[in-house]
């Protein structure tokens, strides 16, 4: 079977001013994404997902790992990163989620930039048009609050019903005049103790 990508979509704003005051420099927001024929479409309910997860999502996952390298100006300008997942209206969400939640999707992203975090994602459903929201974190730290972002952008004609979107999202760095500290400062506030997983708290 063929991976049928209909279209690839770049997102990107540039944040230039935030309360009143200059972003220096200026915070760079960016989204890739791909719009595909459903691999599993018409099928009806398929037990085995596997094959085309292997087949497809290495692909997308080096696709799109080049296009938002080449965006952000190289790897090493990315500061925070997440990844999304939307399904048409005809389609299962687990088709969607195969796609991005598996190693073959996410870790050509992940070790192009030698990030230390797991992605941020998102599964959605929606009609064309539909918001595509990339939640993003620091690709080094989940627990640096500043790099807590989401990318947001729509397709105006995708995902039609037997399509699915992946996405990759990333940013050049955290929140203009970010000021609300990290969870590592709200544990000491509370004398917690910062090894207890239970206690890490975003």
């Amino acid at each position: 079977m063929e991976l049928k990508i209909r279209k690839l979509v770049n997102f990107e704003e540039e944040i230039h001013l935030e309360g009143e005051r200059a972003a220096t420099p200026p915070l760079r927001m960016l989204g890739v994404a791909a719009v595909v024929k459903n691999p599993w479409a018409g099928r009806g309910y398929v037990a085995d997902l596997k094959p085309e997860i292997r087949a497809f999502a290495p692909i997308l996952g080096k696709l799109l790992t080049e296009r938002i390298v080449a965006m952000a100006g190289g790897a090493d300008r990315i500061e925070a990163y997440g990844k999304a997942a939307m399904a048409g209206l005809d389609c299962e969400q687990e088709h969607a989620s195969a796609l991005i939640h598996t190693l073959h999707f996410g870790n050509f992203y992940r070790e192009a930039l030698g990030a230390k975090t797991y992605l941020g994602f998102t599964n959605t459903r929606g009609p064309a048009n539909t918001q595509i929201q990339i939640p993003l974190m620091d690709k080094h730290d989940t627990g640096r609050r500043s790099h807590y972002l989401t990318v947001q952008f729509s397709i105006a004609d995708a995902p039609a019903d037997d399509e699915l979107i992946a996405a990759f999202g990333g940013a050049t760095g955290g929140r203009p005049h970010h000021r609300i500290g990290d969870r590592y400062q709200d544990l000491a506030d509370i004398g917690a103790d910062v090894s207890d997983p239970a206690r890490l708290g975003r």
